[in-house]
């Protein structure tokens, strides 16, 4: 019996130990081959806590049956004294208490092991600062070799990232991507009349479904088929009209890529004429609710 308890309380702990490692692995996205030690991680403690609960079932529950009735309870006075003298000693660590405290320990573990991974749906409280952005009135828009974009070097049919000039390209309302279309295609919202200069548009280079990149672009080669140009996010296929403000017009995205008003310099240089239509980024809870700012 008391081996039994000992292989509970060290199944026990293997479980929590197991359950803290998938958390670690999880916070340190920089462990090499991390999926397959995370899945190792949560499967032994699973494992384990199985294990535990098997030898609880078949070492330390008592089965037997009694064949006779239990014989009439003597002593009952002195059985009270001794349960109170017991209570007034205060709690004792029995072997019982130490599996049970062992139990719950891993369970407790293993709850948050499997409450981590929900951190990936996205932030829950610092929402704010996914509406900053680097671009203001002015910013130049230059290439990935830091070249300022010209507005007669943007062609049709053609596929273009920006960045802006002097300013962290990690940021995630940084990149863009830059079309050009006739600007008799162009239908863009209310109030948006003047931001795409000789039919040149910008967009937020990130995908308001998942956060990937938008790095397709689909001319209409075929026209039965693809009626229109339409920037395509190929991870999960999400589809927006350029000339539309980025309408989706397919796949799970659940609003338009947010835009970004253009201006043309006095020497021919593409410059922000101000910040994005919206917040950029995925559709996180809360993050439609709130405007982009530079």
């Amino acid at each position: 019996m008391k081996r039994a308890e000992l292989a509970v309380v060290a199944l026990f702990g293997f479980s929590a130990a197991c359950a803290v490692a998938f958390v670690v692995v999880y916070a340190i996205d920089r462990i090499p081959h991390q999926t397959q030690f995370l899945g190792l991680a949560l499967g032994l403690s699973f494992l384990a806590l199985a294990a535990a609960c098997a030898v609880i079932g078949f070492r330390l529950v008592d089965t037997s049956e009694a064949s006779e009735e239990y014989p009439p309870e003597e002593h009952t006075v002195d059985v009270l004294q001794v349960e109170q003298l017991l209570d007034e000693g205060g709690r004792r660590l029995t072997r019982k208490r130490l599996v049970l405290g062992a139990g719950a320990g891993a369970v407790t573990a293993l709850g948050a092991a499997l409450a981590v991974p929900a951190l990936s749906l996205g932030p829950a409280l610092d929402l704010e600062s996914l509406a900053d952005t680097p671009w203001r009135r002015g910013r130049l828009l230059v290439d990935e070799d830091g070249k300022p974009l010209r507005a007669d070097e943007i062609e049709e049919d053609t596929f273009y990232s920006a960045f802006p000039a002097h300013a962290d390209r990690e940021q995630i309302a940084a990149p863009l991507v830059l079309v050009r279309l006739p600007v008799s295609a162009l239908d863009l919202p209310t109030g948006r009349e003047g931001w795409a200069p000789h039919g040149i548009v910008a967009y937020s280079k990130i995908c308001t479904h998942a956060g990937c990149a938008i790095s397709l672009y689909r001319k209409p080669t075929f026209p039965a088929l693809q009626p229109k140009p339409a920037l395509v996010c190929p991870c999960h296929y999400s589809t927006f009209d350029p000339a539309r403000g980025a309408k989706v017009l397919f796949g799970p995205a659940g609003r338009p890529l947010p835009q970004l008003p253009l201006a043309i310099d006095e020497r021919g240089e593409l410059r922000a004429a101000g910040t994005f239509s919206g917040p950029v980024g995925p559709a996180w809870w809360g993050v439609r609710s709130r405007k982009a700012r530079s």
